[in-house]
C-alpha cells in the first residue's frame, strides 16, 4: 500500500472513530424537533435550501458540542470505568485531532447560520456559549441536565428563527417542551454514573437525590413536557395528527419510565435510546401530517 493510500485510510479511520465517539447517530434526538419548529414557524414545508442549511447548522452544532465535551471531560472519562474506553482516554484519538474536528464543525454552524438569516448568525455564539458551559457544569452544579436541555431546545428555536425571523409563543412552548424532555431523560442516563460522581465530587441530580429521587424528578420533568406539548397543540390550533402523536408520546414516556420503575439500569439503553428516538420522530411526523393537510 502506498504512503498516500495509508494516510487516506488513517484519515477515514479517524473520522469513523470520531463519529462513533460523538454518537453521531444520536442526532436523531434533536434533529426532528428542529424540523418540527421549522414546519410550525412557516405553517408549511420549508424550501429545500432552508432545510439543507438547518440540517448543516444542526450537524455542526451537535458535532461541536459532543467533540468539545469529550475533550473537556477526557480526564474524568479516563477515571470512569464506563467511559474509559472512549476514543481520547483510550488513545484512539488525540485532543488536537478532536479539536480540529470541532473547529470544522463550528465553522459549518456559523456558515449555515449566516446562510439562513442574520439573526441566526448573531445568535449562534449564544448557542456555542451554552454548549461550552454544559461541559463544565458537572463540576459545580447538579443542574447540568437542565443546561443540556437548554442546548437542545436551541434546535427548534433556531429553526423557528431561520424560517420566521422571530420567535412566537408556539416557539417557546416547543422549546421548553424539548428542554424538560431532554433534562428528564438525561437524569435517567446519569444514573449509570451515580456512584462515580459521588466519589469524584461531581454534581448531578442522581448524585444529589439518589435513584428514587432522580426517577421521580425525571417523571416530573416529562409530565411538564406533555403539558407544554398539549399547550402547543392548543395555541397553534393543530389537528388530529399532532394529537395522535402527542398520545403516542405519552405512551412512550410512560413505557420508558415503566422500564426503569425499579431502577433497573440494564434496561437503560432501551429506555434512553429507543424510546427517545421514537418520540422525536413521532412528533415530527405528526406535525408534518397536520401541515400537509393544511391544519397548522
Amino acid at each position: 500500500m502506498s504512503s498516500a493510500a495509508g494516510q487516506e485510510t488513517t484519515w477515514f479511520a479517524r473520522v469513523r472513530i470520531f463519529l462513533e465517539m460523538i454518537k453521531f447517530s444520536h442526532t436523531i434526538f434533536a434533529l426532528p424537533f428542529a424540523f418540527t419548529g421549522a414546519l410550525l414557524a412557516g405553517r408549511g414545508v420549508p424550501g429545500v435550501s432552508k432545510v439543507g442549511w438547518i440540517l448543516c447548522a444542526m450537524v455542526g452544532a451537535r458535532t461541536a458540542a459532543m467533540g468539545l465535551n469529550r475533550v473537556i471531560d477526557a480526564e474524568i472519562d479516563a477515571r470512569n470505568p464506563r467511559t474509559a474506553t472512549r476514543a481520547i482516554p483510550a488513545g484512539l484519538l488525540g485532543r488536537g485531532a478532536v479539536l480540529a474536528f470541532c473547529v470544522i464543525s463550528i465553522a459549518l454552524l456559523l456558515f449555515a447560520a449566516g446562510m439562513l438569516n442574520p439573526l441566526c448568525l448573531y445568535l449562534s455564539p449564544v448557542a456555542l456559549g451554552f454548549i461550552l458551559l454544559y461541559s463544565y457544569c458537572k463540576r459545580f452544579t447538579a443542574l447540568a441536565h437542565v443546561v443540556l436541555g437548554i442546548c437542545l431546545a436551541g434546535a427548534p428555536l433556531g429553526a423557528w428563527i431561520a424560517i420566521k425571523g422571530e420567535l412566537e409563543p408556539g416557539a417557546y412552548l416547543l422549546g421548553f417542551a424539548v428542554l424538560f424532555w431532554v433534562a428528564g431523560f438525561d437524569i435517567l442516563y446519569a444514573l449509570q454514573d451515580l456512584e462515580f460522581d459521588r466519589k469524584s465530587g461531581l454534581h448531578s441530580i442522581p448524585a444529589k437525590l439518589g435513584v428514587r429521587g432522580s426517577i421521580l424528578t425525571a417523571r416530573l420533568f416529562h409530565i411538564v413536557t406533555v403539558i407544554l406539548l398539549a399547550a402547543l397543540f392548543a395555541v397553534m390550533k393543530l389537528g388530529p395528527f399532532f394529537l395522535s402523536g402527542l398520545i403516542v408520546t405519552v405512551i412512550l414516556l410512560c413505557y420508558e419510565h415503566w422500564l426503569l420503575r425499579n431502577g433497573e439500569l440494564e434496561k437503560l439503553d432501551a429506555a434512553f435510546f429507543n424510546m427517545n428516538g421514537y418520540i422525536s420522530v413521532t412528533l415530527f411526523l405528526a406535525t408534518l401530517a397536520d401541515v400537509l393537510r393544511g391544519v397548522a
